[in-house]
């Protein structure tokens, strides 16, 4: 299969049993279709068969995601529900997956899934700006830092730098473990913001990694035992890191310590609205997740939206 089909095909894939592993070793589960609603809506629906997977918000209470069946992008107004969408993209093949808003709300940053490129939005125009070949398998997700924005690749050891001079490969060494399919996946900042957390699906039943960015070097982040097989979207809000275990239907936390060499299990958020989330952001006391539905085949009718829930 294409590297595209493969990568979709190992998250449907991924066993049962896997999803307890990770539950087993959590303090507790917490419910959140019982906290009560606020004002604004707490689900509201995406168009039908735009495939959505990663989803991004700034300093604004308005979120992007962007499609998987042809590279668009769609904001929504949180207050509301609404949205359009912004951005087309470049058709079939040309997917969004992860995608990140700078923090002057002026630009978005791109993971282009099997197309093996980076783009850059223009968020007011939507237009596409650049485009950047990296030469990888599949572009998967993204995080910015100060002056560079990181990409993960999911069926290659390394990862994309990019920076006004262009995109450096950082090959992933120390303890990272390619596996034959799906490895890296969701990617973040330590608390201390001195390097780089990426999610490896398949390393000891699946592992967080610390990476050095000058060097790519990946240490395992010492999570208690706890394993993190269908981990996807990473969110970090002060120590606290989020992992959206997509076929899990559920929200992995951990209280990480300064460096993120060590984490400590506090609960798992689920949610009956859950049909595999992917990614999360947040806005507010909330965290906001699209469902991917990769348990689906997806049609144009097939129908995708997006759930609030909680905070820690």
């Amino acid at each position: 299969m294409a590297p595209t089909d493969r990568s979709f095909a190992r998250r449907r894939l991924l066993t049962a049993t896997a999803a307890l592993t990770g539950a087993a070793l959590l303090g507790g589960t917490a419910q959140a279709a019982e906290t009560p609603k606020g004002a604004w809506p707490d689900q509201f629906p995406l168009p039908d068969g735009f495939q959505p997977e990663g989803i991004a918000i700034g300093t604004k209470p308005v979120a992007y995601f962007g499609s998987l069946a042809n590279g668009d992008v769609y904001r929504a107004s949180l207050a509301t529900g609404r949205g359009s969408v912004i951005s087309k993209g470049l058709g079939a093949g040309h997917q969004t997956v992860g995608l990140k808003i700078d923090r002057h709300g002026r630009r978005l940053f791109l993971a282009g899934g099997g197309s093996g490129e980076i783009r850059t939005v223009d968020v007011r125009s939507g237009e596409i700006e650049k485009v950047y070949a990296t030469g990888g398998t599949f572009v998967n997700d993204v995080i910015l830092t100060p002056g560079a924005a990181w990409f993960t690749d999911s069926f290659q050891p390394r990862l994309y730098k990019l920076t006004g001079a262009g995109v450096e490969t950082v090959p992933l060494t120390g303890d990272w473990v390619q596996g034959d399919d799906f490895t890296a996946n969701g990617i973040e900042r330590t608390p201390d913001g001195r390097a780089l957390l990426v999610v490896n699906a398949f390393a000891d039943g699946g592992t967080l990694e610390r990476v050095d960015p000058r060097t790519g070097v990946a240490r395992a982040v010492d999570l208690g035992g706890a394993k993190i097989p269908n981990g996807d979207g990473l969110l970090l809000l002060g120590r606290i890191l989020y992992v959206v275990q997509q076929q899990q239907n559920a929200i992995d936390v951990f209280r990480l310590n300064a460096a993120g060499t060590k984490g400590t299990a506090i609960v798992r958020i689920t949610d009956p609205r859950f049909r595999i989330p992917t990614t999360v952001a947040a806005w507010g006391s909330q965290l906001y997740l699209p469902n991917a539905r990769f348990d689906v085949e997806p049609t144009p009718d097939t129908e995708y939206d997006v759930v609030a829930v909680p905070q820690v």
